[in-house]
């Protein structure tokens, strides 16, 4: 029975199905099949996901520091473009893919966006045909604007400017003629300023661009509003404008400076505060004096003008009288007048006989000296100075370790006091003041601060949520592995070999324990796992088998 039953067993074992791989697909159960189909689609779905992630991970700067105009101008030209964006640091920029950023630039730029954009001398190369005279002179200011705000945001500490010209149209009468101004709005970088040399340079550049612009019709202004340039007008102006307020700062701080640096070598390093209050005098102020002097002293009066006049009248007679010693005599010398006067001269002669008049004027200019002073104030005076400053006890730390805080000498706090004092220029009679103290500085210490622990770590943040999207896909397909499609599989490869089994068991009710374990799959699992398919579908074959085993060992 046992030889008879092997042949057919083996037989039927390595007999092809009769059904084929149609037979084996419609022999899978209809459950089997729907999770299989299921677990293929999302497996698909994942791969394709990672795929597509991939591919558009990589996102670069567009554009960035936008206004919200150009904003949702360029948003709504990337949507018509098909170009896929995102948005970063609150608005501010937008992200398009890194294989994209260089052509949406160009195919945005010939669109015209972002149009925020300072354009200059450009605009003249797109005159259009039929301008009027109004419009011309717009375009060729709106040109000069737009290069002087490029020429001002050039600098180092200006992040953006906007420049207005205020050109008049000029006519034909000189004196209504009426004068350009300009105002400059710059937008400084966060912990930037302006110097006054830079300030001065802004206003000579823009003056300098505009014919007939004087430097004192250019107002220069920050993003606060704050006037940077120095106010129009030649007459003193009531308070501190920004740029005296900045002059005050900085000639405060080199006087600490210059305190730090001669005390601090001596008392050690954070051992010594400083502040100096400086008061300046702006005002401007013009004296002229006029002197004169007399004549005086030894050295001659200059002479500056001298004039000399002489005049006779009258008309001389003949001697007369009887000849004698009388008339022989010689006539009397004539006395000179004083200036200014006149005197009648009379000859003597014999008798009286002559009648005659002489005139002399002579008038002299002398100068008179004079001394004209002219005194001009320069702006910036210094009218006092007051300096307070603090220096800490001296510190001394022994050969143990143990720190002790002593406190200065009054020799040493009067020499450092005088050190101060030449430091800064002290001037009594300007009535600066210094004082310096000794006292202990409290030493607060701050807590210690621990680093952040591995998971806190920004860097490892950032790896985090760039792997989590793929590794959760991966982790999907996975799953979708491991309990759909493979359970599917192993649901689908059971039936047929039960049936097989069963379908020979059937042919051969008499097979013995030898023939029957040549069933069984070559691995131990799959005998397992026939063996009970076998015992599920046809109980009663297996039954018969198990019987006739034991009744043949017995």
């Amino acid at each position: 029975m046992d030889n008879a039953l092997t042949p057919a067993l083996h037989s039927g074992a390595a007999r092809p199905s009769p059904d084929g791989m149609m037979g084996r697909l419609t022999a899978v159960p209809v459950k089997a099949m729907v999770m299989l189909t299921l677990g293929v689609a999302a497996l698909a779905a994942v791969i394709a996901a990672l795929a597509m992630w991939s591919r558009s991970g990589d996102y670069r700067v567009l554009y960035a520091n936008l206004s919200d105009k150009d904003g949702g101008a360029i948003l709504s030209q990337l949507s018509q473009m098909n170009v896929p964006y995102k948005h970063a640091d609150g608005g501010n920029a937008i992200l398009v893919p890194a294989d994209k950023v260089h052509d949406v630039r160009l195919k945005l730029a010939q669109a015209g966006l972002p149009k925020g954009s300072t354009v200059g001398f450009e605009l003249l190369d797109n005159a259009r045909f039929g301008q009027t005279q109004f419009q011309e002179r717009m375009t060729w200011q709106r040109a000069l604007e737009g290069e002087l705000a490029r020429s001002i945001g050039a600098l180092a500490a200006v992040q953006s400017a906007r420049v207005h010209l205020a050109l008049p149209q000029q006519n034909g009468f000189f004196r209504e003629q009426q004068k350009p101004s300009a105002s400059v709005l710059v937008q400084l970088h966060p912990g930037r300023v302006l110097e006054r040399a830079q300030i001065a340079g802004i206003v000579h550049l823009v003056s300098a661009s505009v014919p007939e612009l004087t430097p004192k019709a250019v107002s220069v202004l920050d993003s606060s509003g704050t006037l940077l340039s120095g106010a129009s007008g030649d007459g003193p102006t009531n308070g501190l404008d920004a740029q005296q307020l900045q002059y005050v700062q900085q000639l405060e701080a080199s006087y600490v400076k210059r305190v730090i640096e001669i005390i601090e070598p001596i008392v050690g390093r954070d051992n010594v505060r400083a502040t100096i209050a400086a008061e300046v005098d702006f005002a401007q102020s013009e004296a002229t004096d006029e002197l004169f002097k007399p004549n005086q002293g030894k050295e001659p009066a200059a002479v500056r003008s001298q004039q000399m006049s002489e005049s006779t009248n009258g008309t001389g007679s003949a001697p007369s009288g009887v000849p004698g010693a009388l008339s022989n005599q010689p006539p009397v010398p004539a006395t000179a007048p004083l200036a200014g006067a006149s005197a009648p001269l009379h000859s003597a002669a014999a008798g009286g006989g002559a009648n005659a008049s002489l005139r002399r004027d002579n008038v002299v200019n002398y100068e008179v000296d004079k001394t004209v002073r002219v005194t001009r104030n320069a702006t910036g005076i210094i009218k006092r100075l007051n300096a307070a400053v603090v220096v800490n006890h001296r510190v001394v730390t022994d050969a143990k370790g143990k720190t002790t805080s002593t406190p200065l000498s009054a020799d040493e706090v009067e020499k450092l006091t005088a050190l101060v004092q030449e430091s800064i220029g002290f001037s009594k009679e300007r009535g600066d003041s210094v004082k310096l103290i000794n006292a202990p500085f409290r030493t607060e210490v701050m807590p210690k601060i621990d680093a952040a622990p591995m998971w806190q770590q920004p860097w490892l943040i950032d790896l985090v949520r760039a792997a989590a999207v793929p590794a959760a896909l991966v982790l999907v397909a996975l799953l979708v592995v491991s309990g759909v499609i493979k359970p599917a599989l192993k649901a689908a490869a059971g039936p047929t070999t039960g049936r097989q089994l069963n379908t020979v068991v059937a042919d051969a009710p008499t097979a013995t324990p030898a023939a029957a374990l040549a069933l069984s799959a070559p691995t131990a699992d799959k005998q397992l796992t026939d063996a009970r398919e076998l015992a599920k579908q046809n109980p009663a074959a297996v039954a018969h088998i198990v019987r006739d085993w034991v009744s043949k060992d017995a």
